[in-house]
């Protein structure tokens, strides 16, 4: 039987202080005990990849201000861990994902929780640092994302 995947968009965003400091915002689950990841989102029917991730942004941290900075190459996917239960991963295996690295600008104000609030609180870590507030299944699908966009010379 084969694997269904929901579309999904993530942001690597960066701080408006990029690049000359190069700080990459991680939010804090709601629903899940010291969890820290990037924005991330449904693609909805008829909406492309950047639309989501505008919409993503906006729901998610309260701006799509950003400048959009690159894009990793392929869709990345990954299976929900066993138990895992909610609305979103409802007939779904796993999430299939474009990564997106977006540049606050310096007007964006972040606003957590102004749709269904996802996110208790934020941080802003140096893009060395990322890794070690990640804690759950998605730390490779981060590793690979950061490793080419440095490679790419952008972080």
């Amino acid at each position: 039987m084969q694997k269904k995947y929901r579309p999904n968009v993530a942001a690597v965003v960066l701080s408006s202080a990029y690049p000359f400091k190069c700080e990459v915002f991680l939010a804090r689950r709601i629903d899940l005990k010291d969890v820290w990841q990037f924005p991330q989102g449904g693609i909805d029917a008829g909406e492309s990849e950047l639309e989501a991730l505008k919409r993503e942004l906006r729901e998610e941290i309260g701006t799509d201000d950003v400048e959009v900075l690159g894009e990793y190459p392929q869709w990345l996917s990954y299976d929900f861990p066993a138990g895992a239960s909610s609305k979103k991963t409802y007939n779904y295996d796993g999430q299939t994902q474009k990564y997106f690295l977006v540049r606050l600008r310096p007007s964006a104000k972040i606003v957590l929780g102004t749709h269904e609030a996802e996110f208790s609180e934020y941080k802003f870590v140096n893009a060395n640092s990322v890794l070690d507030s990640i804690n759950h299944f998605k730390k490779p699908i981060y590793a690979k994302v950061l490793s080419y966009f440095k490679e790419k010379g952008y972080i």
